[in-house]
């Protein structure tokens, strides 16, 4: 079974963090929701997420995607931690998929990690300035082989069926476009 590790922070962008984590359990993936410093965490509109576990507790593990909501006062907390950039070094140098949204792609992969140096990526408009080493593309979603990144909470449905695509396939990623009745989706 294929795994996925969302990262949650406080200030995070509910739409974006919920809706991967449903649409992967809905497609068969085993998502641990690891929040930084604790188990509870309140989202940028003030909705209490329950985590599974807390990342200090699992940053030594492996997952087959890391996937990082944004939110600018979540992303700026995940581009701060220490132990959530080691995390998301670790995950990438084994080659594992990173999916990050809105704020996430320019402030903690961009910044805080250097993951995009020559990368393909999109994120919330006006932030792909802040990391000129990478590739900006204007589109919802941006698939770049083990880094897919999207715009904001409104593209949060593609965003996530393209993790799916990248961790189950076509078939099932369309299968669960279908289910929601999600139109449009990137890459079908």
């Amino acid at each position: 079974m294929k795994t996925a590790c969302v990262i949650l922070a406080n200030g995070c962008e509910e739409v974006e963090a919920i809706t991967p984590i449903d649409y992967l359990r809905r497609a068969g993936i085993e998502v641990t929701v690891a929040g930084l410093g604790s188990r509870e965490v309140i989202g940028g509109h003030g909705i209490a997420i329950a985590a599974d576990a807390v990342l200090d507790d699992i940053d030594d593990e492996d997952f087959d995607c890391v996937v990082v909501p944004g939110g600018g006062g979540g992303s700026k907390a995940i581009a701060a931690d220490p132990t959530a950039q080691a995390f998301l070094k670790k995950q990438a140098t084994k080659g594992r998929l990173i999916a990050a949204i809105c704020a996430a792609p320019a402030l903690v992969l961009g910044q805080a990690c250097g993951l995009l140096a020559g990368r393909r990526f999109t994120c919330y408009p006006g932030m792909e300035g802040l990391v000129p080493e990478g590739r900006f593309e204007d589109s919802r979603v941006v698939d770049d082989g083990d880094l897919i990144t999207a715009r904001a909470a409104g593209c949060a449905g593609e965003f996530a069926v393209a993790i799916v695509r990248a961790l189950a396939g076509g078939i099932k990623a369309s299968e669960l476009a279908s289910s929601v009745l999600l139109l449009q989706v990137a890459g079908d």
